[in-house]
């Protein structure tokens, strides 16, 4: 391989995620050129056949910035985020999985067994007909066949190694992404200083409902819809129309994209500024508008109201902890399995 000893070096890793993140950083159209003129890429499996040993090979430190988007399910995961830790001078948590466990660390809520078993066992299957369970190391002819350990919980990437900045998002949104790689390139070829040591860049520090232009009312709930129960009203806050948006709770510089479709905010951009837990205040901000019935009625009256209004929110804990399971308080559901 042959690179620029002049110029920096830019790397890309994708661990547990869906694959969006890589094409949040092709969505920058023509600024790819920008950023490819700017840096030499050593290291992105997603665009190029980059290899294990290619990076093993490089000296420590010799990365300059990392993006690492996706959350830690398997040994293979945690191994490469050590490995490029190592190897780097800047590690960016990049998009909501590596941020926050995003998706994949919803399977914190059952065990690894369930999952496997889910998986390889219950399900009917002309692929695996005998219903064989993955096994990490299995040995053939030609050697020993390694496959990575499935862990039994979904960490977040500064769960397993010093991460230096998050960007937040799935994905993260293309301007943000350009914003970012503006202040990281005056760094790196002007000598500009960088942002704190762990800040969250690329997003805002007021709730996304600052900045939705959808008009809101002082107006109780009486109950929740899923979004293709109802058809909502234009120009009006759909938290105020029952249905779910994680706005409230959630950190802007997104656009409030969702909410101006007719689709609630969900949450990736994370939480507000000082919010240790979203979901908790998600659940608050909800707690605030319910009907709780008419007044003077009896306390338990009260409660069987609430709990009717409660009753219409569809699988509470994915709904406030889509994004956030990970990083936040819960973490994962008890199961009668010793974690990992």
């Amino acid at each position: 391989m042959t690179t620029n000893p002049e110029k920096p070096k830019l790397a890309m890793y994708w661990a547990a995620s869906c694959g969006g993140c890589e094409i949040s950083v092709l969505n920058l159209g023509d600024r790819i050129l920008v950023i490819d003129e700017i840096f030499d890429i050593v290291f992105f499996p997603a665009i190029a056949d980059f290899k294990y040993d290619d990076l093993r090979s490089y000296p420590d430190g010799y990365i300059d910035l990392c993006l690492f988007n996706g959350a830690i399910r398997n040994s293979e995961n945690e191994e490469l985020a050590h490995l490029l830790r190592q190897k780097s001078k800047v590690m960016v948590a990049y998009g909501s999985c590596a941020y926050e466990g995003c998706i994949p660390a919803l399977a914190n809520l059952t065990s690894r067994d369930f999952l496997l078993n889910t998986v390889y066992v219950n399900q009917p299957t002309n692929d695996n007909p005998n219903r064989i369970m993955p096994q990490p190391r299995y040995p053939m002819e030609e050697g020993v066949l390694e496959l990575p350990a499935f862990y039994e919980n979904v960490h977040s990437l500064d769960q397993i190694v010093d991460v230096d900045y998050y960007l937040p998002g799935c994905p993260p949104e293309s301007h943000q992404v350009w914003a970012v790689m503006q202040v990281v390139i005056q760094a790196l070829t002007k000598g500009s200083p960088l942002p704190p040591k762990g800040a969250i860049i690329g997003a805002g520090e007021v709730a996304v409902c600052e900045e939705c232009p959808l008009e809101k009312h002082e107006k109780t709930i009486t109950r929740f819809y899923r979004p293709y129960e109802i058809t909502p009203e234009p120009d009006v806050c759909l938290l105020e129309q029952g249905l779910i948006c994680m706005g409230p709770a959630t950190r802007n510089g997104c656009g409030a994209l969702c909410p101006q479709v007719g689709m609630g905010c969900r949450g990736c951009y994370g939480p507000l500024p000082g919010v240790v837990d979203q979901g908790a205040k998600m659940i608050s901000a909800i707690a605030s508008v319910i009907d709780a019935g008419e007044p003077g009625m009896e306390e338990e009256d009260i409660e069987l109201a609430i709990k009717a209004v409660i009753d219409t929110i569809p699988d509470p804990a994915g709904t406030f902890y889509r994004f956030s399971m990970a990083h936040s308080l819960l973490f994962r559901a008890k199961t009668d399995q010793t974690s990992t």
